[in-house]
């Protein structure tokens, strides 16, 4: 008698809904299913009022102080991957709601809740965190794939094909708690980018983040716009990823852990344009970066090397669905 098909895997992909944290949850549940059958349900969620300020061991009962745009209720997902604090009310729960069902995996590094209540944490080895159910990643899981790399080439191929090489993709962030780009810091960096890449005759791809501030983004803009190349105005289609797939060669600004990794993902040099501020923590991150031959500091040239892409989210992946899988053979067994 043939085996009944095994159905697919349910994965809640959950966040707080800021993009990066969004990104993350949902590259990682892509990752898992790239390698199972799955359905991936994408979930946010966010503070009631000012709940968040609130420490979490008075905020046991999420239906009363979060709201989300779906529904989270029973029937319980097979694999729940959440990020961002205002997650943690529902992840650090949900095995008991769910009698030990669901496979709780939290990215980033959940603050003020025991680490026994997840299954899996993936945290940034940066945040040096330890323990049998931590998985240490360079930098945090992204959606970054070949797949998705050489399909939005195709879809931008005729903007982006007739300019010339080296193109270089510069991708800039901004004003976060750690790190800012001041006006006077704009205007450096513009002149040394564009005397770089007038140096060797290529073009320039121009991505700006939500945190970059007004005047920087004007700066840069005015400061690089004789260069071949496309400077993204947030109208239409977001390129960025076309921008990593056609680059010879990225810039990215130090301030941004997932600028970083998803430049990575490429094997392509990646040169960090430094900014205003800093913190330990970036200092580690790059510094694992540099040891790994990933990335260097732009010191004014555009330099070439090569090295492994950076497949941290995969890694994530086979070891999530490792232990996923030994712990239904151990309840079935």
């Amino acid at each position: 008698m043939r085996e009944a098909p095994t159905p697919p895997l349910t994965l809640w992909a959950v966040s707080d809904g800021r993009i990066g944290i969004a990104a993350q949850v949902l590259g990682l549940a892509e990752a898992v299913a790239r390698r199972r059958p799955a359905t991936i349900v994408v979930k946010r969620v966010a503070w009631r009022g000012w709940l968040g300020w609130t420490p979490l061991a008075l905020l046991p009962i999420p239906g009363l102080t979060l709201r989300s745009d779906t529904l989270i209720a029973a029937p319980w997902p097979d694999i729940w991957i959440g990020a961002g604090r205002a997650t943690l009310p529902w992840s650090m729960t949900l095995r008991q709601r769910s009698a030990g069902h669901t496979f709780v995996v939290q990215t980033q590094t959940p603050r003020g809740v025991a680490r026994s209540a997840f299954d899996l944490i993936v945290s940034p080895l940066h945040d040096e965190l330890t323990g049998p159910n931590v998985l240490p990643i360079l930098g945090s899981p992204n959606r970054m794939s070949p797949q998705g790399f050489a399909r939005d080439l195709t879809r931008f191929a005729d903007r982006i094909a007739p300019l010339p090489h080296p193109r270089v993709a510069m991708i800039v962030g901004g004003k976060s708690g750690s790190h800012d780009l001041p006006p006077a810091r704009a205007r450096t960096m513009a002149a040394e980018v564009a005397a770089a890449i007038k140096a060797v005759g290529g073009s320039l791809l121009l991505s700006f983040t939500r945190r970059t501030p007004p005047a920087a983004r004007r700066i840069l803009a005015q400061g690089l716009a004789d260069l071949p190349g496309w400077i993204w105005d947030d109208r239409g289609d977001n390129p960025y990823l076309a921008f990593l797939a056609a680059a010879d060669t990225i810039l990215i600004t130090e301030d941004s852990v997932n600028l970083a990794v998803d430049a990575a993902s490429t094997g392509k040099p990646v040169h960090v344009l430094a900014m205003a501020g800093g913190g330990r923590k970036f200092d580690r991150f790059h510094a694992d970066l540099r040891r790994r031959g990933v990335a260097r500091p732009f010191t004014g040239a555009l330099e070439t090397w090569r090295y492994p892409p950076l497949d941290e989210t995969d890694r994530a992946a086979d070891e999530l669905l490792r232990r996923f899988d030994a712990r239904l053979s151990g309840a079935t067994g």
